[in-house]
């Protein structure tokens, strides 16, 4: 039984210059590059209603249809039965809680064991939603909230709130050293220079803004509660080394573990090593629910391993 595959996009800024073909294979990235061109040759993807070639070259802005038929689902992965922390539910949304550990969806070394793995035994009709219904991302090792569409109807409305930036996402944030107010960092963000699984700021990259705020300060560090108005890979982790004020337990942007003086008296230096993770966790999410056009938004708290860092953080002044 084939299913009907309705999809729009504009086209980001970043894609400007760009051939067709090679835009859509980033925007619609859960078909395949020759299965796209063929759909751009069949009329059955249009940029602003009309027919292009696959090598015409887009300038950003554009909408960008998508609107054809599989004959198969989209789901590129097994449903598992993976325990998971279920918000809030109903026809067209689910929202997560995500636990540390568990990466969101399959990609080379995580093919198995994923959020959308248990997505998918959760609920099968997802196989027909790009990504298992998966909006955006947490990295493994950070907590908190993600909101996933069960609904293609639902899946564009989020889709085009998030590039419109109207996701309200706040995070709590342990940083190294003690910072004495909040503040805004506006840096463009691109894929590092020569360790290509890293991100750091850069000129050309694409525009990144994120705020923050001094929740608590302790003797060394500070919790942050952060706010994204972008949403770029690692955006928190690249803009807090930026600034040098690396998260605890970021050894990928917090360089070589930095024992604090005086730490081995109370046993700190011990605890920051077994932390084991960035202190990173989404605990705010919000938008426009896309059925009902309410604004809706959730919030859950600290998880224990990071709750108990900030309750030692406390006792020992």
């Amino acid at each position: 039984m084939s299913q009907k595959i309705k999809l729009e996009i504009i086209v980001p800024d970043n894609l400007a210059g760009k051939r067709l073909d090679q835009a859509v294979s980033v925007m619609f990235s859960d078909f395949s590059r020759s299965r796209l061109q063929a759909w751009i040759k069949q009329g059955k993807i249009l940029v602003e209603g009309a027919l292009f070639k696959p090598r015409d070259k887009v300038f950003g802005g554009e909408r960008v249809t998508l609107d054809s038929e599989l004959d198969e689902p989209l789901g590129v992965c097994a449903a598992e039965p993976i325990p998971l922390n279920i918000v809030y539910e109903d026809d067209s949304i689910l929202v997560i809680n995500k636990p540390a550990g568990l990466v969101v969806h399959p990609a080379v070394g995580n093919w198995s064991g994923t959020m959308q793995n248990g997505l998918l035994h959760h609920d099968p009709a997802l196989s027909v939603v790009p990504r298992g219904g998966i909006i955006h991302r947490l990295d493994k090792d950070t907590s908190g909230l993600l909101v996933v569409a069960k609904t293609l109807t639902a899946h564009k409305s989020l889709v085009d709130q998030l590039q419109a930036r109207a996701f309200k996402r706040e995070y709590l944030a342990l940083a190294v050293g003690e910072l004495i107010s909040g503040g805004t960092i506006d840096e463009p963000i691109g894929r590092h220079p020569v360790d290509r699984k890293r991100y750091s700021v850069q000129e050309g990259g694409r525009d990144s803004v994120t705020y923050y705020r001094v929740e608590e300060r302790f003797e060394h560090h500070t919790l942050l509660r952060v706010q994204l108005e972008t949403g770029r890979t690692h955006q928190i982790r690249v803009h807090m080394s930026y600034i040098r004020h690396p998260l605890v337990g970021d050894q990928a942007y917090g360089g070589r573990f930095c024992a604090v003086r005086g730490g081995d008296k109370n046993g700190l230096n011990d605890r920051l090593r077994a932390f084991g993770r960035q202190a990173l966790h989404a605990t705010r999410l919000g938008f426009e629910h896309p059925e009902t056009g309410e604004q809706c938004e959730w919030e859950v708290p600290i998880p224990e391993d990071f709750q108990r860092l900030l309750d030692f953080l406390r006792a020992i002044g």
